[in-house]
Protein backbone atom coordinates (compact mmCIF):
# COMPACT_ATOMS: atom_id res chain seq x y z
CA UNK A 1 0.00 0.00 0.00
CA UNK A 2 1.41 3.56 -0.95
CA UNK A 3 2.41 5.31 2.74
CA UNK A 4 2.66 8.69 1.35
CA UNK A 5 0.66 10.24 4.13
CA UNK A 6 0.31 14.08 2.57
CA UNK A 7 -1.93 15.27 0.11
CA UNK A 8 0.68 17.00 -0.86
CA UNK A 9 3.32 14.28 -1.31
CA UNK A 10 0.03 12.42 -2.77
CA UNK A 11 -0.70 15.26 -5.00
CA UNK A 12 2.60 15.32 -7.05
CA UNK A 13 2.47 11.49 -7.14
CA UNK A 14 -0.89 11.83 -8.64
CA UNK A 15 -0.52 15.02 -10.67
CA UNK A 16 2.30 13.55 -12.53
CA UNK A 17 1.07 10.45 -13.31
CA UNK A 18 2.91 7.83 -11.19
CA UNK A 19 -0.47 6.96 -9.17
CA UNK A 20 -3.64 6.63 -10.29
CA UNK A 21 -6.25 7.61 -8.49
CA UNK A 22 -8.15 4.36 -8.88
CA UNK A 23 -5.16 2.49 -7.36
CA UNK A 24 -4.91 4.95 -4.60
CA UNK A 25 -8.70 4.72 -4.12
CA UNK A 26 -8.51 0.35 -3.66
CA UNK A 27 -5.54 0.63 -1.40
CA UNK A 28 -7.32 3.14 0.70
CA UNK A 29 -10.27 0.99 1.06
CA UNK A 30 -8.02 -2.29 1.14
CA UNK A 31 -6.32 -0.61 4.28
CA UNK A 32 -9.29 0.68 6.25
CA UNK A 33 -10.65 -3.13 5.88
CA UNK A 34 -6.99 -4.68 7.18
CA UNK A 35 -6.76 -2.43 9.78
CA UNK A 36 -6.57 -3.95 13.58
CA UNK A 37 -8.69 -1.25 14.39
CA UNK A 38 -12.17 -1.57 13.05
CA UNK A 39 -13.75 1.25 15.15
CA UNK A 40 -12.49 4.11 13.14
CA UNK A 41 -15.27 3.55 10.60
CA UNK A 42 -19.15 3.63 10.66
CA UNK A 43 -19.17 3.15 7.10
CA UNK A 44 -17.58 3.10 3.68
CA UNK A 45 -18.78 4.44 0.57
CA UNK A 46 -16.30 2.15 -1.44
CA UNK A 47 -19.15 2.33 -4.87
CA UNK A 48 -18.90 6.29 -4.77
CA UNK A 49 -15.17 5.92 -3.90
CA UNK A 50 -14.42 3.89 -6.90
CA UNK A 51 -16.91 6.06 -9.12
CA UNK A 52 -15.10 9.39 -8.18
CA UNK A 53 -11.31 8.15 -8.49
CA UNK A 54 -12.44 6.23 -11.78
CA UNK A 55 -13.73 10.29 -13.23
CA UNK A 56 -10.18 11.47 -11.43
CA UNK A 57 -8.50 9.15 -13.45
CA UNK A 58 -10.30 10.09 -16.89
CA UNK A 59 -9.84 13.51 -16.04
CA UNK A 60 -6.38 13.40 -15.34
CA UNK A 61 -5.09 10.96 -18.48
CA UNK A 62 -6.94 13.99 -20.90
CA UNK A 63 -4.76 16.46 -19.01
CA UNK A 64 -7.75 18.52 -17.24
CA UNK A 65 -7.00 18.32 -13.51
CA UNK A 66 -9.54 19.61 -11.20
CA UNK A 67 -6.10 20.65 -9.20
CA UNK A 68 -3.90 20.03 -6.57
CA UNK A 69 -6.72 17.72 -4.85
CA UNK A 70 -8.19 15.70 -7.55
CA UNK A 71 -8.29 12.09 -7.52
CA UNK A 72 -7.22 12.50 -3.18
CA UNK A 73 -8.79 10.76 -0.45
CA UNK A 74 -11.21 11.94 2.38
CA UNK A 75 -13.27 10.70 5.30
CA UNK A 76 -15.84 12.56 6.89
CA UNK A 77 -17.18 12.94 10.59
CA UNK A 78 -20.56 11.21 10.95
CA UNK A 79 -22.31 14.48 10.96
CA UNK A 80 -22.16 15.13 7.26
CA UNK A 81 -24.57 14.36 5.06
CA UNK A 82 -23.15 11.94 1.93
CA UNK A 83 -25.46 11.08 -0.63
CA UNK A 84 -26.46 7.52 -0.14
CA UNK A 85 -25.62 6.74 3.38
CA UNK A 86 -27.02 7.43 6.82
CA UNK A 87 -26.06 10.05 9.02
CA UNK A 88 -26.03 8.62 12.64
CA UNK A 89 -24.23 11.32 14.54
CA UNK A 90 -22.69 8.57 16.10
CA UNK A 91 -25.64 7.36 17.74
CA UNK A 92 -27.55 3.86 17.35
CA UNK A 93 -30.79 6.07 17.39
CA UNK A 94 -30.38 7.07 13.83
CA UNK A 95 -28.68 4.16 12.47
CA UNK A 96 -32.41 3.68 10.91
CA UNK A 97 -33.24 7.03 9.54
CA UNK A 98 -32.81 6.67 5.65
CA UNK A 99 -29.85 7.49 3.70
CA UNK A 100 -29.32 11.36 2.99
CA UNK A 101 -30.91 12.26 -0.29
CA UNK A 102 -27.64 14.86 -0.96
CA UNK A 103 -24.45 15.95 0.26
CA UNK A 104 -24.20 18.31 2.77
CA UNK A 105 -22.70 21.48 1.09
CA UNK A 106 -18.92 21.16 1.95
CA UNK A 107 -19.06 17.38 1.16
CA UNK A 108 -20.03 18.99 -2.33
CA UNK A 109 -17.52 21.59 -2.55
CA UNK A 110 -14.66 18.98 -1.89
CA UNK A 111 -16.01 16.70 -4.44
CA UNK A 112 -15.69 19.65 -6.40
CA UNK A 113 -12.34 19.56 -5.84
CA UNK A 114 -12.44 16.06 -7.29
CA UNK A 115 -11.42 14.45 -3.92
CA UNK A 116 -13.01 10.79 -3.06
CA UNK A 117 -15.36 10.74 -0.11
CA UNK A 118 -14.03 6.66 0.80
CA UNK A 119 -16.27 6.68 4.52
CA UNK A 120 -17.71 8.38 8.05
CA UNK A 121 -15.27 7.99 10.42
CA UNK A 122 -16.77 7.48 14.36
CA UNK A 123 -17.24 10.29 17.12
CA UNK A 124 -18.77 10.94 20.40
CA UNK A 125 -22.51 10.66 20.40
CA UNK A 126 -24.17 13.85 19.03
CA UNK A 127 -20.16 15.06 19.18
CA UNK A 128 -21.29 16.17 22.93
CA UNK A 129 -17.75 14.70 24.55
CA UNK A 130 -14.41 15.73 23.77
CA UNK A 131 -12.93 12.36 25.07
CA UNK A 132 -14.31 10.40 21.78
CA UNK A 133 -15.49 7.45 24.06
CA UNK A 134 -18.63 5.60 21.81
CA UNK A 135 -20.74 2.48 23.63
CA UNK A 136 -22.51 2.01 20.16
CA UNK A 137 -19.75 1.77 17.52
CA UNK A 138 -16.61 1.57 19.96
CA UNK A 139 -13.78 3.86 21.15
CA UNK A 140 -11.00 4.25 18.00
CA UNK A 141 -7.42 3.48 19.50
CA UNK A 142 -4.89 6.46 19.95
CA UNK A 143 -2.70 5.53 17.08
CA UNK A 144 0.46 7.44 18.95
CA UNK A 145 -0.22 5.02 21.96
CA UNK A 146 2.57 2.54 22.27
CA UNK A 147 1.55 1.94 26.14
CA UNK A 148 -1.99 1.00 27.71
CA UNK A 149 -4.79 1.72 25.05
CA UNK A 150 -5.58 5.50 25.26
CA UNK A 151 -8.60 7.48 24.46
CA UNK A 152 -8.23 9.31 20.66
CA UNK A 153 -10.25 12.49 22.04
CA UNK A 154 -13.59 13.86 20.64
CA UNK A 155 -15.42 14.44 19.36
CA UNK A 156 -14.29 13.53 15.97
CA UNK A 157 -12.54 10.76 17.06
CA UNK A 158 -12.43 8.40 14.04
CA UNK A 159 -11.12 11.50 12.03
CA UNK A 160 -8.37 11.80 13.81
CA UNK A 161 -7.38 7.88 14.12
CA UNK A 162 -7.77 7.59 10.78
CA UNK A 163 -5.56 10.57 9.77
CA UNK A 164 -3.13 9.51 12.51
CA UNK A 165 -3.09 5.74 11.74
CA UNK A 166 -2.42 6.71 7.66
CA UNK A 167 -5.82 5.20 6.25
CA UNK A 168 -6.40 8.26 4.93
CA UNK A 169 -4.57 11.63 4.31
CA UNK A 170 -7.13 14.38 5.85
CA UNK A 171 -10.54 13.70 7.43
CA UNK A 172 -13.14 16.93 8.40
CA UNK A 173 -14.40 17.24 11.17
CA UNK A 174 -16.37 19.77 13.44
CA UNK A 175 -15.54 21.45 16.11
CA UNK A 176 -18.02 23.20 18.85
CA UNK A 177 -15.55 23.16 22.20
CA UNK A 178 -12.50 22.00 20.47
CA UNK A 179 -13.40 18.50 18.62
CA UNK A 180 -11.30 19.13 15.63
CA UNK A 181 -8.31 20.17 18.03
CA UNK A 182 -8.37 18.32 20.99
CA UNK A 183 -8.30 14.73 18.46
CA UNK A 184 -5.53 16.14 16.73
CA UNK A 185 -3.60 17.22 19.76
CA UNK A 186 -4.10 14.07 21.50
CA UNK A 187 -3.33 11.99 17.98
CA UNK A 188 0.26 14.05 17.20
CA UNK A 189 -1.86 15.45 13.58
CA UNK A 190 -3.11 19.27 12.33
CA UNK A 191 -6.62 20.44 13.40
CA UNK A 192 -7.78 23.61 12.30
CA UNK A 193 -11.12 25.11 13.17
CA UNK A 194 -12.43 27.66 11.15
CA UNK A 195 -14.41 30.94 11.74
CA UNK A 196 -18.01 29.86 12.88
CA UNK A 197 -19.60 30.60 9.30
CA UNK A 198 -16.52 30.10 7.08
CA UNK A 199 -18.20 27.63 5.53
CA UNK A 200 -21.79 26.51 4.63
CA UNK A 201 -23.13 24.47 7.78
CA UNK A 202 -25.44 23.02 5.33
CA UNK A 203 -26.25 19.56 5.74
CA UNK A 204 -24.34 18.88 8.85
CA UNK A 205 -26.07 17.64 12.04
CA UNK A 206 -25.55 20.56 14.40
CA UNK A 207 -24.60 20.52 17.96
CA UNK A 208 -24.78 24.07 19.08
CA UNK A 209 -25.36 26.43 15.98
CA UNK A 210 -24.12 29.08 17.84
CA UNK A 211 -20.80 27.53 18.20
CA UNK A 212 -20.72 25.17 15.63
CA UNK A 213 -18.15 25.35 13.38
CA UNK A 214 -15.96 23.07 10.70
CA UNK A 215 -12.36 22.41 9.71
CA UNK A 216 -9.59 19.83 8.77
CA UNK A 217 -7.36 17.17 10.27
CA UNK A 218 -4.49 16.06 8.56
CA UNK A 219 -0.67 15.76 8.55
CA UNK A 220 0.37 19.20 7.37
CA UNK A 221 -0.28 23.35 7.64
CA UNK A 222 0.14 22.96 3.75
CA UNK A 223 -2.57 20.38 3.42
CA UNK A 224 -4.89 22.31 5.85
CA UNK A 225 -4.80 25.02 3.41
CA UNK A 226 -5.48 22.95 0.46
CA UNK A 227 -8.54 21.61 2.22
CA UNK A 228 -9.51 24.96 3.50
CA UNK A 229 -9.89 26.88 -0.28
CA UNK A 230 -11.76 23.36 -1.39
CA UNK A 231 -14.30 23.41 1.88
CA UNK A 232 -15.35 27.11 0.81
CA UNK A 233 -14.95 26.20 -2.98
CA UNK A 234 -11.68 28.24 -4.55
CA UNK A 235 -10.16 26.64 -7.06
CA UNK A 236 -6.90 27.48 -5.38
CA UNK A 237 -5.58 28.38 -2.02
CA UNK A 238 -5.05 32.21 -2.12
CA UNK A 239 -3.38 32.33 1.72
CA UNK A 240 0.30 33.54 1.33
CA UNK A 241 3.29 32.10 3.58
CA UNK A 242 4.02 34.46 6.06
CA UNK A 243 7.02 35.32 8.69
CA UNK A 244 7.95 34.63 12.09
CA UNK A 245 10.48 37.39 11.87
CA UNK A 246 8.29 40.49 13.45
CA UNK A 247 5.24 37.81 14.79
CA UNK A 248 3.79 39.30 17.69
CA UNK A 249 2.22 36.68 19.77
CA UNK A 250 0.90 36.78 23.59
CA UNK A 251 0.65 34.07 26.36
CA UNK A 252 -2.29 33.79 28.57
CA UNK A 253 -1.45 33.85 32.00
CA UNK A 254 -5.41 33.10 32.97
CA UNK A 255 -7.17 29.80 33.31
CA UNK A 256 -4.91 27.44 30.34
CA UNK A 257 -1.87 27.03 32.38
CA UNK A 258 -4.13 25.40 35.32
CA UNK A 259 -3.57 21.98 36.38
CA UNK A 260 -1.71 21.41 33.51
CA UNK A 261 0.93 17.80 33.19
CA UNK A 262 4.16 19.51 33.47
CA UNK A 263 5.38 17.91 30.42
CA UNK A 264 2.95 19.48 28.01
CA UNK A 265 4.19 22.63 29.86
CA UNK A 266 7.97 21.61 29.70
CA UNK A 267 6.94 21.05 25.57
CA UNK A 268 4.86 24.05 25.34
CA UNK A 269 7.78 26.09 26.15
CA UNK A 270 10.41 24.75 24.60
CA UNK A 271 8.53 25.36 21.24
CA UNK A 272 7.63 28.82 22.65
CA UNK A 273 11.94 29.53 23.01
CA UNK A 274 11.87 28.13 19.51
CA UNK A 275 9.60 30.78 17.80
CA UNK A 276 11.10 33.23 20.26
CA UNK A 277 14.80 32.63 18.24
CA UNK A 278 13.10 32.34 15.21
CA UNK A 279 12.13 36.01 15.50
CA UNK A 280 9.16 36.15 17.34
CA UNK A 281 8.32 38.77 19.90
CA UNK A 282 6.81 36.86 22.73
CA UNK A 283 4.45 38.82 25.76
CA UNK A 284 2.95 37.01 28.65
CA UNK A 285 -0.42 38.55 30.13
CA UNK A 286 -3.75 37.77 32.01
CA UNK A 287 -7.15 37.41 29.87
CA UNK A 288 -9.93 38.62 32.42
CA UNK A 289 -12.21 37.55 29.38
CA UNK A 290 -11.19 34.06 29.77
CA UNK A 291 -12.34 33.61 33.65
CA UNK A 292 -15.42 35.68 32.51
CA UNK A 293 -16.05 33.01 30.44
CA UNK A 294 -16.11 30.21 33.00
CA UNK A 295 -17.85 32.47 35.67
CA UNK A 296 -21.03 32.89 32.55
CA UNK A 297 -21.39 29.33 32.73
CA UNK A 298 -21.26 28.85 36.37
CA UNK A 299 -24.11 31.31 36.66
CA UNK A 300 -26.48 30.55 33.70
CA UNK A 301 -25.04 27.05 32.70
CA UNK A 302 -23.18 26.53 29.46
CA UNK A 303 -24.35 27.94 25.72
CA UNK A 304 -23.44 24.43 24.44
CA UNK A 305 -25.88 22.47 26.40
CA UNK A 306 -28.96 25.29 26.25
CA UNK A 307 -28.62 24.42 22.78
CA UNK A 308 -27.63 20.98 22.58
CA UNK A 309 -30.90 20.28 24.80
CA UNK A 310 -33.21 22.30 22.74
CA UNK A 311 -32.39 20.23 19.85
CA UNK A 312 -32.23 17.17 21.74
CA UNK A 313 -35.73 17.73 24.59
CA UNK A 314 -38.23 15.63 22.59
CA UNK A 315 -35.37 12.69 22.16
CA UNK A 316 -35.09 12.78 25.80
CA UNK A 317 -38.33 12.92 26.45
CA UNK A 318 -39.36 9.38 24.91
CA UNK A 319 -37.82 5.97 24.84
CA UNK A 320 -35.13 7.09 22.23
CA UNK A 321 -33.14 8.02 25.50
CA UNK A 322 -32.93 4.86 26.70
CA UNK A 323 -30.33 3.92 23.49
CA UNK A 324 -28.03 7.05 24.30
CA UNK A 325 -25.19 6.85 26.17
CA UNK A 326 -26.09 7.99 29.76
CA UNK A 327 -23.74 10.20 29.92
CA UNK A 328 -24.72 11.93 26.78
CA UNK A 329 -28.36 11.99 28.18
CA UNK A 330 -27.12 13.51 31.82
CA UNK A 331 -25.05 15.98 30.18
CA UNK A 332 -27.77 17.06 27.32
CA UNK A 333 -30.42 17.24 30.50
CA UNK A 334 -28.61 19.81 32.37
CA UNK A 335 -29.77 22.35 29.60
CA UNK A 336 -32.51 21.71 30.95
CA UNK A 337 -32.19 23.89 33.75
CA UNK A 338 -31.25 26.72 31.89
CA UNK A 339 -33.67 29.18 31.33
CA UNK A 340 -34.50 31.99 28.69
CA UNK A 341 -33.57 34.56 30.87
CA UNK A 342 -29.97 32.69 31.03
CA UNK A 343 -29.88 32.26 27.72
CA UNK A 344 -30.04 35.89 26.72
CA UNK A 345 -27.67 36.74 29.48
CA UNK A 346 -25.57 34.17 27.78
CA UNK A 347 -25.40 35.50 24.01
CA UNK A 348 -25.12 39.46 25.66
CA UNK A 349 -22.67 38.53 27.52
CA UNK A 350 -20.89 36.67 24.71
CA UNK A 351 -21.42 39.46 21.99
CA UNK A 352 -19.61 41.99 24.73
CA UNK A 353 -16.49 39.41 25.81
CA UNK A 354 -16.05 39.11 21.99
CA UNK A 355 -15.39 42.67 21.56
CA UNK A 356 -13.54 42.92 24.76
CA UNK A 357 -10.97 39.95 23.68
CA UNK A 358 -10.26 41.58 20.66
CA UNK A 359 -9.92 45.03 21.69
CA UNK A 360 -7.76 43.82 24.10
CA UNK A 361 -5.34 42.17 21.27
CA UNK A 362 -2.47 44.96 19.94
CA UNK A 363 -2.56 44.93 15.90
CA UNK A 364 -1.75 41.53 14.56
CA UNK A 365 -1.02 39.50 17.87
CA UNK A 366 -1.49 35.99 18.02
CA UNK A 367 -2.68 33.75 21.13
CA UNK A 368 -0.60 30.94 21.89
CA UNK A 369 -0.86 28.41 24.33
CA UNK A 370 -1.57 24.17 25.10
CA UNK A 371 -4.17 23.05 22.90
CA UNK A 372 -4.86 20.83 25.99
CA UNK A 373 -3.30 20.88 29.95
CA UNK A 374 -3.20 17.20 29.20
CA UNK A 375 -2.01 14.07 27.03
CA UNK A 376 -4.58 11.68 26.02
CA UNK A 377 -5.26 9.94 29.23
CA UNK A 378 -5.88 5.94 28.98
CA UNK A 379 -8.90 4.62 28.18
CA UNK A 380 -10.28 2.03 30.84
CA UNK A 381 -10.25 4.71 33.94
CA UNK A 382 -12.85 6.52 32.31
CA UNK A 383 -15.21 3.66 30.75
CA UNK A 384 -15.15 2.77 34.68
CA UNK A 385 -15.77 5.77 36.42
CA UNK A 386 -18.38 8.43 35.57
CA UNK A 387 -16.90 11.03 38.41
CA UNK A 388 -13.66 10.84 36.41
CA UNK A 389 -15.17 10.75 33.31
CA UNK A 390 -17.19 14.31 33.85
CA UNK A 391 -14.05 15.55 35.40
CA UNK A 392 -11.44 14.94 32.63
CA UNK A 393 -13.75 15.85 30.00
CA UNK A 394 -14.40 19.60 31.55
CA UNK A 395 -10.75 19.59 32.13
CA UNK A 396 -9.99 18.25 27.66
CA UNK A 397 -12.40 20.95 26.84
CA UNK A 398 -11.69 23.71 29.14
CA UNK A 399 -8.68 25.31 26.84
CA UNK A 400 -10.64 24.84 23.42
CA UNK A 401 -13.86 25.90 24.25
CA UNK A 402 -12.48 29.54 25.36
CA UNK A 403 -11.83 29.64 21.36
CA UNK A 404 -15.37 28.70 20.52
CA UNK A 405 -17.11 30.73 23.21
CA UNK A 406 -14.70 33.83 21.95
CA UNK A 407 -15.58 33.06 18.00
CA UNK A 408 -11.85 32.69 17.53
CA UNK A 409 -10.36 30.50 14.85
CA UNK A 410 -7.39 28.41 15.57
CA UNK A 411 -5.14 25.88 14.53
CA UNK A 412 -3.37 23.22 16.88
CA UNK A 413 0.39 22.15 15.76
CA UNK A 414 1.93 18.97 16.88
CA UNK A 415 5.10 20.87 19.58
CA UNK A 416 6.51 17.69 21.52
CA UNK A 417 5.94 15.04 23.43
CA UNK A 418 4.73 14.14 26.97
CA UNK A 419 3.68 11.59 29.59
CA UNK A 420 3.83 8.15 28.16
CA UNK A 421 5.39 9.82 24.93
CA UNK A 422 2.14 10.99 23.82
CA UNK A 423 2.02 14.07 21.60
CA UNK A 424 1.00 17.78 22.60
CA UNK A 425 0.08 20.48 20.69
CA UNK A 426 0.63 24.06 20.45
CA UNK A 427 -2.43 26.34 19.42
CA UNK A 428 -2.38 29.63 17.93
CA UNK A 429 -5.72 31.17 17.35
CA UNK A 430 -6.75 34.41 16.55
CA UNK A 431 -9.86 36.58 16.37
CA UNK A 432 -12.83 35.83 14.25
CA UNK A 433 -12.58 36.23 10.15
CA UNK A 434 -8.82 36.77 10.20
CA UNK A 435 -8.70 32.49 9.33
CA UNK A 436 -6.14 33.52 5.86
CA UNK A 437 -3.48 35.32 8.04
CA UNK A 438 -3.79 32.77 10.84
CA UNK A 439 -3.40 30.02 8.31
CA UNK A 440 -0.25 32.03 6.81
CA UNK A 441 1.66 32.45 9.88
CA UNK A 442 0.85 28.96 11.04
CA UNK A 443 2.92 27.64 7.81
CA UNK A 444 5.57 29.85 8.69
CA UNK A 445 5.85 28.21 12.10
CA UNK A 446 5.40 24.68 11.51
CA UNK A 447 8.64 23.30 11.75
CA UNK A 448 9.99 25.76 14.01
CA UNK A 449 6.83 24.49 16.41
CA UNK A 450 7.90 21.12 15.09
CA UNK A 451 11.49 21.47 16.02
CA UNK A 452 12.16 20.27 12.43
CA UNK A 453 14.04 23.68 11.81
Amino acid sequence: MTRQKTLAGLSVLVQEGKLDPVTLAEQTLAGIAAHGDQSIFVGITRERALKEASAASARLRAGRSLGLLDGLPVAWKDLFDVKGSVTTAGSAVLRDTPPAGSDAAVVGAVAGAGMVSVGRTNMSEFAFSGLGINPHYGTPHNPASTDVERIPGGSSSGAAAAVAAGLVPAAIGTDTGGSVRIPAAMTGIIGYKATRGRYSMKGVFPLAESLDSLGPLCHTVQDAVWLDAAMHGLTAPVVRRGAIAGLSIVIPETIVFDEAENEVVEAFEDAVKRLEKAGATVTRRAFPTFKAVFDLMARHGALVTAEAFALHRERLAGSEAERIDPRVVARTRLGEKITMPDYIALLDARDQLIHETVESLKPGELIVHPTLPHVAPPLAPLLADDELFFKTNATTLRNTLIGNFLDFCGISIPCGTGAGEMPVGLQLAAPHHQDDRLLSIALAAEAVIRGEA
